[in-house]
């Protein structure tokens, strides 16, 4: 029996389309511990072409790792909510554009709309932040959600202090506990982790 047999996990990727690697790898160790995974993707990784690879390529590598074409649309997502599909929702990475949407309750894609749709009905969010301002302008925002009932964050820490002194990242290698504690309503401890 795995880790997290039969959880049903909406993983949310919004578009950071550096971190897309570690995201469909995070993807590839639920799978692994028997979750049950349906992608839900910002509309820009599936329109942009950019140094990290092609819309079709994430595409491939998304539905070869959870079986499931990404959901890509509001309208698409919006039933998660009333229909109650997810047991958790797992937003990674979250940058700080998204972040920033959830803190001030804008809900214009359709990450944002399975974290409303999962918070409408009072189950867990968890958070796997990515920015390199988390520490700057985007502090305030954060300073919000740290507060906010049934939101979770994968541990994280300063990955660059020296050359992004103001850049946090999550440590994705937490992610499968991370969603335990969550789904057993605790934030897992420590938050804070340093790198290297």
């Amino acid at each position: 029996m795995s880790a997290l047999d039969n959880v049903r996990i909406g993983a949310a990727l919004a578009a950071s389309h550096c971190n897309m690697a570690r995201a469909v790898a995070t993807m590839k160790e639920l799978v692994a511990n028997g979750a049950d995974v349906t992608p839900i993707v910002s509309q820009s990784l599936m329109q942009e072409t950019t140094r990290f690879g092609t819309p079709e390529h994430w595409r491939n590598e998304i539905l070869e790792t959870t079986g499931r074409e990404p959901l890509t649309r509001i309208p698409e997502v919006e039933p998660s909510g009333p229909k109650h599909w997810f047991d958790v929702v797992l937003v990674m990475p979250c940058t700080g554009n998204t972040l920033a949407k959830l803190a001030n309750a804008i809900n214009d894609s359709p990450v944002t709309m399975a974290v409303k749709a999962q918070w409408r009905n009072g189950r867990p969010v968890v958070l796997a932040i990515t920015s390199n301002d988390l520490l700057g302008m985007n502090a305030v925002n954060l300073g919000r959600l740290l507060a906010v009932r049934n939101l979770y964050f994968i541990p994280f820490g300063q990955d660059d202090p020296v050359n992004k002194p103001r850049s946090l990242d999550a440590h994705v290698e937490l992610a499968v506990p991370a969603v335990l504690a969550a789904l057993q309503g605790e934030q897992i401890q420590p938050m804070l982790v340093p790198w290297g």
